[in-house]
């Protein structure tokens, strides 16, 4: 008998493969489509967010990316900027600087059959600049009588010029590269400001100079040559050359000598900031250059080495304002907002610009002659009376005149905080009969006390008038309505206030009517009092 050992299984054909393969197989196939659809669905699902052309960021997603359901903004220090998202472009709502560094943040919500294998969500974080587009040329040849145009090394949306911070707006029909100014002077210096999107701020101002064809090198100053010039402001050279064509390590000469620094703001152009007070207020300033070169004179160019500017004096308003603060007011001042610091740059640039703030009467019962003579902000005795107080005081010639002397001592006394302690005085004479004189000190009457006035044909002259010259004796001449000349020794207690008139001890029979040869003659004892409140600059008032 044949015995076969093995098997009781059919056995499979040769090219087929058992059940359990084929399942394995179809798992495997299976895995793998799964896999490839989970691929295909990373690359297709993907989004990117990156600076737009006109918008601050352009997001820009796959065809499987799925819903962008938010959309965030922030700017370096935390803060949110609010945004608007259409046709895939995000837009400030607020204006920013150009160059700002913002974050932006978009979150996109996966289709559902990709969620289950990719989450259900994504978020997509960047942080970018907003656009700055720079002036390419900083000088440019104009030829006389063209348009000044600005190159940008990136098309601008809005533009403003002009000189000293003062920018005025220029409307661009569409954004461009090139910007015309117009036509100007043959020479100038203009301060430029762009911005690359309507959605920014004008950012910060780039100088632009423009000269004509000239053999000497041709100079543009700001301020402009013959112009006022600020006791603290900067002075810019730009040269239609380099700077160190023009010059060399040599710098211009100023007269008088300020001390000051000068620094070089490009290749062509250098600038001169004054230290502490500057240039003297109401002075002439010189500019010597060591070798000549061409400036613009109108519409001709004019060789030379020299360059004057005026320094103009201080405000009248700022000038009483100091005078208040330093006690040579009958009133006080009270600034409106912070009090200006005590540097020397924040006080001239009060000098010039004065603060807002209020005057108010420093004592009760002010005679109303007194107040009648005040006006803010204008020339006036009172404001001439205090100068001269101020000018006696600090031992200087004593004008009355603001002068740079005089605007100097102020802004040193307002950095120092030094105060006057003596009260306000003031004088008036009544030429009515029974002439009198009354002296106001303090907010009180301190005497009134009869007085003679002039005689017919040496009248004194009615009207108010600040004492220049304050002596306790001394020598008066003259010559009386009669043509008689008068030489009268041993005066006491003189206050010149009027020329030849002057507050002072005569002795006479009686007072109270018209016997002087116009001076406000009084009895020895109310002279006596009345002088030692009467120093230079205090106010005298004859009235009728």
């Amino acid at each position: 008998m044949l015995i076969v050992l093995g098997s009781a299984l059919p056995q499979a054909a040769p090219g087929e493969h058992s059940p359990r393969h084929r399942f394995w197989a179809v798992a495997a196939g299976v895995l793998a489509l799964v896999a490839a659809l989970v691929v295909l669905g990373l690359v297709l699902s993907g989004i990117s967010v990156a600076s737009g052309q006109e918008a601050l960021a352009q997001v820009s997603a796959m065809p499987l990316a799925g819903t962008v359901t938010d959309v965030q903004a922030w700017n370096a220090r935390g803060h949110a900027i609010p945004v608007a998202f259409s046709d895939d472009r995000l837009t400030p709502r607020v204006k920013l600087a150009p160059g700002e560094l913002v974050t932006v943040r978009v979150k996109v919500k996966r289709p559902g059959w990709l969620a289950w294998a990719l989450g259900g969500e994504t978020v997509e974080q960047v942080t970018l600049h907003a656009p700055v587009a720079h002036v390419t040329q900083e000088v440019v040849t104009v030829a006389h009588g063209g348009a000044v145009h600005v190159n940008f090394d990136a098309p601008v949306s809005a533009v403003a010029f002009g000189s000293g911070g003062e920018l005025r707006d220029h409307v661009l029909a569409a954004p461009s590269s090139t910007v015309s100014l117009g036509a100007h002077g043959a020479t100038g210096t203009v301060e430029v400001a762009a911005a690359a999107r309507p959605w920014e701020r004008l950012g910060r101002p780039a100088r632009v100079s423009w000269f004509p064809p000239a053999h000497e090198p041709v100079l543009a100053t700001l301020p402009a040559p013959g112009s006022d010039t600020s006791p603290a402001g900067s002075i810019y050279l730009t040269f239609s050359r380099s700077v160190a064509d023009v010059l060399g390590d040599a710098r211009p000469r100023l007269s008088p000598s300020i001390a000051g620094v000068w620094r070089e703001v490009n290749s062509h152009t250098i600038a001169f900031t004054p230290k502490g007070f500057g240039a003297p207020m109401d002075s002439a300033i010189a500019m010597q250059f060591p070798h000549k070169v061409a400036v613009s004179v109108g519409t001709d160019l004019q060789v030379t080495q020299r360059v004057d500017w005026h320094v103009p004096s201080g405000s009248t308003l700022r000038l009483q304002q100091l005078l208040a603060q330093a006690g040579y007011l009958p009133l006080e001042w009270h600034a409106a907002g912070a009090p200006v610091a005590r540097t020397p740059r924040a006080e001239l640039q009060a000098a010039v610009a004065p603060p807002h703030g209020t005057f108010t009467w420093r004592y009760p019962n002010t005679p109303h002659q007194l107040e009648a003579l005040w006006s803010e902000g204008e020339a006036n005795v009172i404001t001439r009376g205090a100068i001269m107080k101020f000018e006696d005081d600090n031992n200087l010639f004593t004008d009355g005149e603001a002068g740079a002397a005089v605007w100097q001592a102020l802004l040193r006394n307002a950095i120092a905080g030094k105060r006057s302690g003596e009260p306000y005085s003031y004088v008036y004479v009544h030429r009515e009969v029974p002439e009198t004189t009354t002296l106001w000190s303090a907010g009180r009457t301190i005497i009134t006390t009869p007085a003679n006035t002039g005689v017919p044909g040496a009248e004194t002259e009615l009207g108010t008038f600040a004492v220049f010259e304050h002596i306790p004796e001394g020598t008066m001449t003259g010559t009386d309505p009669d043509g008689l000349h008068y030489v009268v020794h041993g005066v006491k207690w003189i206050s010149y206030f009027n020329g030849g008139d002057a507050l002072h001890y005569y002795e006479r029979g009686s007072y109270g009517f018209p016997q002087s040869n116009g001076c406000v003659e009084m009895p020895l004892a109310a002279a006596a009092k009345i002088w030692p409140y009467t120093p230079i600059g205090t106010l005298v008032t004859v009235e009728s």
